[in-house]
């Protein structure tokens, strides 16, 4: 049966909307994942995600998804996680490195008990004070110890001090990838044996098996997980949570 002008014209419009529709649904929620189905992904968020987010992750991630570097953000499904896994090794005193708007350090804070603490550090405040209403709203913004500016030299401060070694449960870093192995070095003398560093991004949108010349693969993040294969005073887990995460349990 012959296809007319009109109808193929409809088919087309249709298929456009269906494709605006899904990236307008993308952007809404802010979403960063490898799953190969979208509607896998949204399934997830839906069944097991959002019928559980707080109300103050909601409406930061909503805020969120309005601003023009939101792919910064952790996604959903990884905040649950981060908020899960905090509880499971009953952290208490932490670090965050990279903020952005803060998504995953409310996730974080929401997990800690009340006099738990987390040393926060990003270049840009902007970006944290977005997120510091919603923040303070949801009555954990007293755990918080923000500090501006690159986080080397506060590690390296960390680290010269003796009494810090081995003090912090639970550390997250979403920050500069070409970082990660200096953060690292400073990190393993910071977390106490049993405690844990999380390392975001590193499966980079799953370039890390794409071609050498391919515009999105990032040589560091490789050289990274190479290092923390190889690493024998951690035990480690790399999972498909958001763009990649890396789970490090010091062992030693």
């Amino acid at each position: 049966m012959a296809t007319t002008t009109s109808e193929t014209t409809k088919t087309s419009s249709s298929n456009g909307e269906d494709k605006q529709s899904q990236n307008l649904r993308h952007q809404e929620v802010g979403h960063k994942s490898l799953l190969q189905s979208d509607d896998l992904y949204q399934y997830i968020l839906e069944t097991s995600v959002y019928p559980r987010e707080p109300e103050s992750m909601k409406e930061l991630r909503e805020v969120t998804a309005k601003h023009p570097w939101n792919i910064m953000t952790t996604s959903a499904d990884e905040g649950q996680f981060l908020n899960m896994l905090i509880k499971l090794v009953n952290a208490k005193n932490t670090m965050e490195i990279g903020v952005y708007t803060g998504y995953s350090l409310l996730a974080t804070a929401l997990a800690l008990p009340e006099d738990g603490k987390i040393l926060a550090m990003d270049v840009n405040r902007e970006n944290y004070e977005l997120g510091l209403p919603i923040i303070e709203k949801a009555g954990v913004a007293h755990k918080i110890d923000f500090r501006e500016g690159p986080a080397l030299p506060v590690l390296d401060e960390l680290v010269a001090d003796e009494k810090n070694h081995g003090t912090y449960d639970f550390i997250f870093v979403d920050a500069d990838k070409d970082n990660y192995i200096n953060y690292h070095k400073r990190l393993i003398d910071l977390v106490k044996v049993g405690g844990v560093i999380g390392y975001d991004n590193t499966l980079w949108n799953g370039s890390v098996v794409a071609p050498p010349d391919a515009p999105m693969r990032k040589d560091f993040v490789l050289e990274l997980n190479k290092a923390l294969a190889a690493d024998p005073r951690i035990e480690i887990c790399m999972l498909p949570v958001g763009d990649g995460i890396t789970i490090c349990r010091r062992i030693s």
